[in-house]
């Protein structure tokens, strides 16, 4: 009976390696495959976020949502008017398939009549100019108009250098504004 077991004991011991070197090779090749994917996987994920922020029913011209995507967390920042479009770009957010955690640090701009008035202001004197109305005939348009207590920030982006400036000359020419901080990007039209 124990050469029965040592030759039993043998087999185990010299079989085992060979059985267990495929299942560890197919697992490197499937982490292999996962990090290959993962890239394509990322930008699928930042695609559906920015899809699902801009289909929110009160998001607008002076509302900016930005967002950050570190694997499947998934962290909102920017200003909002209300404070319902902080809840409900969170609600959207998580409910995204691949998203595990959401960080929402939006900040919800205070209440002002005076920052409406420049809002609506600076809205008119940048979107009726005649070199810039193309910016906001969009769904969404393209320059967000943010105030607050008297300060405008401009966000988004613009087709070139001239049309950034001129929205930053547009809304520094509106009565009440404290000042303005040019956060435009330029985007070439060649990719």
């Amino acid at each position: 009976m124990s050469n029965k077991l040592r030759a039993l004991f043998t087999a185990v011991l010299f079989v085992t390696p060979l059985v267990a070197a495929p299942f560890s090779g197919a697992a490197e090749k499937s982490d292999a495959k996962i990090q290959r994917d993962e890239p394509k996987m990322q930008q699928n994920l930042i695609k559906e976020v920015r899809h699902q922020l801009v289909l929110l029913p009160y998001y607008s011209v002076f509302d900016n949502l930005a967002y950050k995507v570190e694997g499947d967390k998934v962290i909102l920042e920017g200003q909002v008017v209300r404070p319902t479009l902080k809840a409900d770009a969170e609600a959207a957010v998580k409910s995204i398939e691949g998203v595990s955690t959401v960080a929402n640090n939006i900040e919800v701009l205070p209440l002002s009549p005076m920052d409406d008035q420049i809002r609506r202001a600076v809205y008119r004197a940048i979107y009726g100019d005649t070199a810039l109305f193309r910016y906001g005939t969009s769904a969404v348009p393209s320059i967000h108009i943010i105030v607050k207590n008297g300060s405008v920030t401009l966000e988004g982006v613009t087709d070139n250098e001239g049309d950034k400036n001129l929205a930053n000359l547009r809304a520094s020419g509106v009565p009440n504004v404290f000042s303005v901080k040019n956060n435009l990007r330029v985007v070439s039209d060649s990719k």
